[in-house]
């Protein structure tokens, strides 16, 4: 397997693989677009500590008052699969990929898994559950936008959006099974 160490020479255990990078570099190559390099650091600095999926969980539970218990697990379970992501950065210490420029300061220097995918991936299950149809797509734009950026590895948004989804998953599943009586 094409793997890199920390100085970027294949053959290091745990590191990304050389599809990561070649991915990498032909969806980063899409930044010399302006339009999609702005794109790009607005979804990054929006999604940074989770803040847009805290921001549309508050707005769905000011907005649907009946349902707002379920607006405030749903945020729970967005911010928490956020930390999640933070907390296996710092077992794992994948260093972030140096063979691109980055669009956008991070504010850390790990990447395995991306916090960001860890929480849209959250948010897309959890407010999609509730009806907020437009959160997916914008999940999706959110993982994306981290290669085009060029701060991540494919391999580190998958492994966060795919975190974010079976965080948000079972503890839905918990959370309803937790609230029924028999």
């Amino acid at each position: 397997m094409d793997e890199l160490d920390e100085t970027g020479r294949i053959g290091a255990p745990g590191g990304p693989s050389g599809l990561d990078h070649r991915i990498l570099s032909a969806v980063h190559a899409r930044a010399a677009h302006p339009g999609v390099a702005r794109a790009a650091r607005a979804l990054s600095r929006a999604g940074e500590h989770g803040a847009l999926w805290l921001a549309v969980g508050a707005a769905g539970a000011v907005a649907d008052s009946p349902r707002r218990a379920a607006w405030l697990r749903a945020t729970a379970l967005t911010a928490g699969a956020h930390l999640a992501g933070m907390g296996l950065k710092r077992i794992v210490r994948r260093p972030r990929p140096r063979h691109v420029e980055p669009l956008v300061r991070t504010a850390g220097r790990h990447s395995f898994p991306s916090s960001h995918a860890a929480a849209a991936g959250a948010a897309a299950v959890a407010y999609g559950a509730l009806g907020a149809y437009a959160v997916p797509p914008l999940a999706a734009a959110m993982c994306l936008s981290r290669l085009v950026a060029g701060v991540h590895y494919p391999s580190d948004v998958a492994a966060g959006a795919a975190l974010g989804v079976l965080t948000a998953s079972l503890g839905a599943r918990r959370t309803t099974a937790g609230g029924r009586r028999g």
